[in-house]
């Protein structure tokens, strides 16, 4: 795949798909700008060099033009940020873009309309992607979050260009995930919290084969201790997940993989921020009471394994972190990933929780990388080829 550094943008207009799908609050303004500033190191090549940029991005789930999902309310946050007078035009297909499109000087940026406002985005309409190649000169996917999508603006769009290259961010993506599943700095440990064992089945079965240690935390732990005939309480479970665990297990010892799960919980009588709480073994939780964090004693044994690591994958969080009494697990595991990384480990943190906590307690700039796109990251982790990725390789 050709990445930007691979072209010289002057006078030419890149086609750029971005995700600005960012949190607005009550009055529409931007609450996290990290991915508009991830996208500014492709803006910037494309400027400098003397080129123009062609923005597109979604934003929400509308279903048809709805106003509060406008990319009007990002504009100028995005000027800020990408230090431009940002010009909106309110259609992205259409005369109107193709005129706002053609009248853009080398060092102008446009940015389109909401992509889904036409249901044609997501169907990946050829109709409509070809309306979108003919915006501009080469194309360009910046948009990791979007890159297991089939959409016409991700995967069909590229069809119609002579000229496409990978994007500063989704080339980083792809390099730190790469660096993960192929790393031969071992000990590589994957940390893998939340609620379900479910959910991450695929994940953990495509990189047993890659990783020594597996750390196990969250709501899933009690799938885990149930099936090896441990006393949950009230706490979160699948029951019909119980043998799956026990396979789990089985396949990570012929594996030579060494799971670790907690040895003591974080219970609570009620499940909120001012419950009683109490600490016990995680297999000894009394009815009535559920776990809600890992415990002290699993945060040593943790540490101690975070800290020998080489090579760190950080997906989902220990524990209901979004309450005070509750957060410590999560807080502590991203404590000790810090310290491993200052000693020269490679740290991701990706999927929306475990970033989000990642921000919240203010551990961004002490990973290594922290991931923009939770569903592209996991379906990558899980082995599967991304569409939007492998549209560029064509």
């Amino acid at each position: 795949m050709k990445t930007i550094s691979d072209y010289n943008f002057k006078d030419k207009k890149a086609l750029i798909r971005v995700d600005f799908n960012v949190p607005l609050n009550e009055q529409q303004e931007v609450g996290d700008t990290s991915r508009i500033e991830g996208a500014k190191p492709t803006v910037d090549k494309i400027l400098n060099d003397g080129g123009s940029a062609i923005l597109m991005s979604h934003l929400g789930r509308p279903k048809g033009v709805d106003k509060k999902n406008s990319l009007r309310h990002i504009v100028a946050k995005v000027s800020e940020i990408l230090g431009v007078d940002v010009q909106f035009v309110d259609e992205c297909v259409g005369e109107k873009a193709q005129q706002a499109a053609r009248n853009l000087k080398p060092g102008e940026v446009l940015l389109l309309e909401n992509l889904r406002f036409h249901a044609e985005e997501e169907k990946g309409d050829v109709g409509f992607a070809k309306k979108l190649a003919t915006l501009g000169d080469i194309y360009v996917n910046d948009a990791f979050g979007t890159a297991h999508r089939a959409h016409a603006s991700t995967t069909i769009v590229v069809n119609y260009f002579k000229e496409k290259a990978v994007g500063s961010l989704l080339g980083k993506e792809i390099d730190s995930l790469e660096k993960v599943l192929g790393s031969s700095e071992k000990p590589v440990t994957a940390v893998l919290g939340g609620a379900k064992v479910s959910t991450k089945i695929t994940v953990i079965e495509n990189i047993f084969d890659k990783i020594d240690h597996l750390i196990i935390g969250g709501g899933m732990t009690y799938t885990f201790t149930k099936a090896q005939g441990g006393e949950i309480g009230d706490s979160l479970v699948e029951e019909d997940k119980l043998e799956l665990a026990l396979e789990i297990l089985r396949k990570a010892e012929e594996k030579g993989v060494k799971i670790h799960l907690p040895k003591d919980s974080v219970i609570a009588d009620s499940f909120s921020e001012d419950a009683s709480t109490k600490i016990v073994l995680v297999d000894e939780i009394p009815d009535g009471w559920m776990g809600l964090d890992i415990g002290p004693e699993t945060v040593k044994k943790y540490g101690e394994v975070l800290e020998k690591s080489k090579t760190i994958l950080w997906n989902g969080p220990m524990g209901v972190f979004e309450m005070q009494p509750f957060a410590k697990g999560t807080i502590a595991v991203g404590e000790h990933i810090a310290a491993a990384t200052k000693k020269g480990a490679f740290s991701l943190v990706g999927g929306g929780d475990s970033v989000a906590a990642v921000k919240q307690f203010g551990f961004e700039d002490r990973v290594s990388y922290v991931s923009t796109g939770g569903g592209a990251m996991l379906e990558m982790l899980e082995g599967k080829s991304l569409p939007g990725i492998e549209a560029l390789k064509r």
